[in-house]
């Protein structure tokens, strides 16, 4: 009877976290953190699991010890508490919180220097984490980027990129495996007193995947890893760009031409007669017909 209830838990619990997740796919991005806070709280059993699972807009904090800023995100979070990159410690202070190997470790401050840099001149601004940990086939990081624009009256965005790589070696062949999944969250919003507001959030998930590649030691890894991160950050800033702006701007020029042609059919001598007329270039079936006739009426007077 014991096992049947724990069965049955379990397939509830399940069952929870796929509609949990399914609701926060369907709600807009923008709103993920607040999102998922109210979800929490309705199911507080799910916290380990929705905080693994979603993506959320990364927050930065300063560092005590160093006074550099870093990035939270649950690649570096212990319980309630968040490792920073710079000093190796937690915030809040964490006893026997998990730390990478002395070895991971170099590894894991050699990377932030590179990324660091690799943001200044990428994104000219923001703020860039990576973190390492050990795992039985060799190891894992993440890097993750955030910049937010200049803040104005009318204009507010921020870009937030998280790269999750792993890596499996082969010390014997000095060779690796590396596999990345990456995520982008991106949200704008604008104002204008003629246009009035508007405002683009989404989400984007990409994997790529580089096989066999060759090793000398630690550091030449992030020589593999660099240029795997870059050339994501190149393909989800242009498949962000085709997909949100691009068809938004689909979206809006049609509505432009549609109200332009509305605007010439009531300008339409023959429209005064007929109300229906102006509907013509606006919409399919009996008002396009009718539109077609009336041209053809003007054109035979």
């Amino acid at each position: 009877r014991t096992a049947q209830y724990s069965v049955v838990n379990f397939i509830m619990s399940e069952a929870q976290l796929d509609a949990a997740l399914d609701l926060l796919r369907r709600l807009p991005p923008k709103d993920v953190a607040d999102n998922l806070a109210k979800t929490l709280s309705l199911a507080p059993d799910l916290v380990e699991d929705l905080l693994s699972s979603v993506d959320q807009p990364l927050k930065e904090v300063i560092c005590d010890k160093s006074g550099k800023p870093f990035l939270l995100c649950d690649y570096n979070r212990d319980a309630d508490s968040y490792r920073s990159p710079w000093s190796n410690s937690y915030q809040p202070d964490l006893e026997d919180g998990v730390v990478p190997s002395d070895e991971l470790r170099q590894l894991e401050v050699t990377a932030n220097d590179m990324f660091d840099s690799y943001r200044q001149l990428y994104y000219e601004g923001g703020v860039s984490s990576a973190y390492f940990w050990d795992t039985d086939d060799g190891f894992a990081c993440c890097v993750v980027f955030r910049k937010e624009c200049d803040r104005s009256d009318s204009t507010s965005g921020t870009w937030n990129s998280i790269h999750v790589m792993d890596v499996t070696t082969d010390d014997a062949k000095k060779t690796a495996d590396y596999q990345l999944t990456s995520t982008v969250i991106l949200s704008l919003a604008g104002s204008n007193a003629n246009l009035g507001k508007g405002s683009v959030a989404g989400t984007l998930n990409l994997k790529n995947e580089k096989n066999g590649a060759s090793f000398t030691d630690m550091v030449s890894h992030i020589e593999n890893i660099g240029p795997m991160i870059e050339n994501m950050e190149k393909t989800l800033l242009t498949r962000m760009n085709d997909v949100y702006f691009g068809n938004t701007l689909d979206v809006i020029m049609t509505i432009r031409r549609q109200r332009a042609q509305g605007h010439a059919m009531m300008n339409h001598p023959i429209a005064a007669r007929n109300p229906f007329a102006a509907a013509g270039g606006m919409h399919g079936g009996i008002a396009a017909e009718l539109n077609s006739r009336l041209k053809k009426q003007s054109a035979d007077e």
